[in-house]
């Protein structure tokens, strides 16, 4: 199934890991009022990709968070002296 959607979070907008069933887990994004299951593919090899599109979606989620708090380029870690 392919669809497009632009949407934008409200102010109740969260995100978590659920359990659909027990050997199903799912992210899922609350944009309030828009909900979004993203699932295990049903094929072999689904967990890997729905592993490497979680940390894609981590990482790149992490670079516009940066970019919107002006941070953008900066490393994240702070070094201590």
């Amino acid at each position: 199934m392919g669809f497009n959607v632009t949407c934008s979070p409200g102010r109740e907008a969260a995100a978590g890991m659920v359990h659909i069933t027990e050997e199903l887990p799912a992210l899922v994004i609350y944009l309030d009022p828009v909900n979004v299951a993203i699932q295990l593919p049903p094929f072999p090899g689904g967990v890997e990709l729905l592993a490497k599109f979680c940390r894609e979606l981590s990482r790149e989620a992490g670079k516009l968070a940066d970019h919107l708090d002006g941070r953008e380029g900066r490393h994240t870690l702070a070094v201590q002296e």
